[in-house]
């Protein structure tokens, strides 16, 4: 759920961090901090009971997602820093960039998490009771030489459109296999405790070169690449934006 985040256009009238009250450096370094304790009743404490998010999250299902995913990593960092912000009478608005690092094993393999979320709050009374999702990319590598793969995605296109999907690896193969595969999946609600079954195919080439089609309705869409190789796996997963 959690991803590098892509260059936003901010308002012409957004100030900048540089600006921003105490109140809500304090906010964020106090979310912050109980995520990194993964103190989940802390972190929903800063949101409204009525929190709606663009994936169609509420403050229940929001909480029940953060449960799940901070009960399969053992450490986890989060950073989080002010972009924008804007105070329009009762509500503000702060642009933010959150990354996220951490590992979790799985039958005795250690798995690294590499996240990226750019997302966009209003905050009225020091409670989140709004929040769209900007941008998004995360990467979940596994093994001592995992490929370095290069992630070619828009970041949104229109309705109907076709659009490349290349996920590059930059080592050279020599002679090793590479297999892998590449997927698309809607972001909804339910989606964020699901997963594609990934279908992997031996590649001829050094990576996953396909062309997707956007559905004719608006929205935003998970893409998903996995690359293995015997040094290593390589999950990229990005959000691309279903635009007018």
């Amino acid at each position: 759920m959690w991803g590098t985040g892509a260059a936003i256009s901010l308002p012409a009238d957004a100030e900048t961090p540089e600006t921003a009250p105490a109140n809500i450096t304090n906010l964020l370094t106090q979310i912050d901090a109980a995520a990194n304790r993964q103190d989940v009743e802390a972190v929903m404490g800063f949101y409204s009971p009525n929190f709606t998010n663009s994936d169609g999250l509420n403050h229940q299902t929001l909480k029940e997602v953060l449960t799940s995913f901070w009960d399969q990593y053992s450490q986890l960092n989060y950073r989080t820093e002010l972009q924008s912000w804007q105070q329009n009478g009762n509500t503000l608005t702060t642009t933010t960039v959150t990354e996220i690092t951490g590992t979790k094993t799985l039958k005795n393999r250690e798995f690294s998490l590499t996240a990226t979320l750019t997302s966009q709050q209003q905050i009225e009374a020091d409670k989140i009771v709004q929040q769209e999702i900007l941008a998004e990319k995360n990467q979940l590598t596994l093994g001592k030489q995992p490929p370095t793969v290069v992630f070619n995605v828009p970041e949104a296109v229109k309705i109907g459109q076709e659009y490349a999907v290349d996920a590059i690896v930059q080592e050279p193969l020599n002679n090793e296999i590479l297999i892998g595969t590449a997927i698309t999946q809607p972001v909804t609600a339910k989606a964020y405790t699901q997963s594609e079954l990934l279908q992997l195919e031996f590649l001829p080439s050094g990576g996953v070169f396909k062309v997707g089609q956007a559905p004719n309705t608006l929205g935003d869409n998970w893409v998903s690449a996995i690359l293995m190789r015997q040094g290593g796996v390589t999950l990229v997963t990005q959000r691309l934006r279903i635009v007018k």
